[in-house]
């Protein structure tokens, strides 16, 4: 128990959080490298790798463990984090290495048990021996009783947060800062001026859907654009007809709303549509009646 306590203060502790971030990087690391190794094989006939699949996985797996545990004392996911492992069996409070055995046997319980258990499921998947039968149910209750036994050091570790799996636990192997994790300091400004910032966002998220955009544009447009002298006359009308208020070209089947300037059909009523409270974009008028146009415009009129 003194040794155990005296490693325990000459490290610096790992988070849990971590330490299932570096489990989770490493995972993702070998369905990558998996994928890069399968696309080799696209060309191939199907199905080419799926007789000796364990036996790949596990070969890549060792080649990881080359360049990394065995190197390094650290997987990928670990260094990322600036984690590598330590000999927790060791009496001294500075860190020591992992020594071979632990680094071998790490092997033989990470790719070795799941090159066991694959291969094991593909011999005794299609047997109807008897025999057979028994070494598979062997199988099965060995493979759930260390799926049992992972469950409780798992839970073991929410509580202490020392050996985030099974194997860490057996060999007697823990996580540990690479260098000294430094404190983080945030200033008060900063942490206001987020605040300030967080709280203008959600209240901009709230009001802008209440604001109707495309009536404020066109209230904006008529007061800066505002047309002076028109007459509700015929021959004013007339002028103002060869273009649509809206879309600026030739008027498909024109309409007008009241006032002195001219719509295509579709453009004005799907406007009227989308806001019951449309005005029109020059004059600002309001839509009382949409009456089709009752003039005649010729075409040739476009060249004019």
């Amino acid at each position: 128990m003194a040794s155990s306590t005296g490693n325990e203060k000459g490290v610096n502790p790992v988070l849990r959080i971590s330490q299932l971030d570096a489990l989770e990087l490493n995972k993702a690391l070998e369905q990558l490298v998996w994928s890069q190794f399968t696309s080799c094989f696209h060309g191939f006939k199907p199905g080419v790798l799926a007789h000796f699949e364990p036996e790949v996985k596990a070969f890549l797996c060792l080649i990881l463990w080359r360049f990394t545990v065995y190197s390094k004392n650290a997987t990928v996911g670990q260094a990322i984090l600036n984690i590598q492992y330590k000999n927790n069996l060791s009496q001294t409070e500075k860190y020591q290495p992992l020594s071979k055995h632990q680094k071998l046997w790490y092997l033989i319980f990470t790719v070795g048990g799941r090159w066991l258990e694959e291969r094991c499921y593909d011999l005794f998947s299609n047997r109807q021996q008897q025999s057979f039968s028994k070494v598979k149910n062997y199988i099965s209750f060995g493979a759930g009783l260390l799926k049992l036994c992972g469950l409780l050091n798992f839970l073991i570790f929410l509580r202490k947060g020392t050996f985030a799996t099974l194997t860490e636990r057996i060999l007697g192997i823990r996580s540990v800062f690479c260098k000294p994790q430094s404190v983080r300091q945030i200033g008060f400004e900063y942490m206001n001026r987020e605040l300030l910032w967080h709280g203008f966002a959600e209240f901009l998220i709230y009001l802008l859907p209440l604001i109707n955009v495309q009536k404020l544009k066109l209230k904006i447009s008529s007061w800066c654009l505002p047309i002076a002298g028109l007459s509700n006359s015929e021959n004013t009308l007339a002028d103002h007809c060869r273009e649509c208020s809206l879309c600026g070209e030739w008027p498909t089947m024109p309409h007008t709303i009241g006032c002195p300037h001219v719509f295509c059909y579709y453009c004005i009523k799907s406007n009227y549509l989308f806001d019951m409270y449309f005005t029109c974009p020059k004059c600002g008028s309001e839509v009382h009646t949409l009456q089709p146009l009752k003039y005649k415009i010729e075409m040739t009129e476009l060249h004019v």
